[in-house]
């Protein structure tokens, strides 16, 4: 599993004009939003260990985690995040894996960060999506378990 994670004051996303997930952390405060790309050999073990590592990473004001602060996170599923591009200008998505392994990984990181304590929003998997996000610093990681 992949994550692109990034340091936000501000983020939500949209499906067919509703916002279906948002987080505002507010007082200057720091959220996460956590890009979730799936591959083919992927579990749900792997899904927990990302979880815990979007949780903790020390990347918010301090050198603080999000389970340090009660940093909101907004989580979407993102396939792209497996693309191959090392041929030719058109992409591969051979790596990703299909819907039906990916959602229910996705959808288990978003309980494992619940059941840590997290405040989570999420988009809709599969839907066409629009992010509109303030990323702060910035910050951007990309995390691989």
């Amino acid at each position: 599993m992949r994550a692109l994670l990034q340091r936000v004051t501000e983020a939500s996303v949209e499906v067919e004009g509703e916002v279906v997930g948002r987080i505002e952390p507010g007082d200057g405060r720091h959220g996460l939003v956590a890009l979730i790309g799936v591959t083919h050999t992927d579990g749900a073990d792997d899904a927990r260990t990302l979880a815990d590592k979007i949780w903790r990473l020390r990347i918010l004001d301090g050198e603080k985690s999000a389970a340090d602060l009660g940093a909101q996170i907004l989580v979407i599923s993102q396939f792209t995040l497996y693309a191959n591009t090392a041929k030719g200008r058109r992409p591969s998505w051979n790596a990703a894996a299909p819907g039906s392994v990916a959602e229910p990984l996705v959808a288990e990181v978003v309980a494992a960060l619940r059941s840590s304590g997290a405040e989570v929003a999420t988009g809709r998997f599969g839907a066409h999506m629009q992010v509109s996000l303030v990323n702060d610093g910035p910050v951007t990681i990309t995390l691989e378990v």
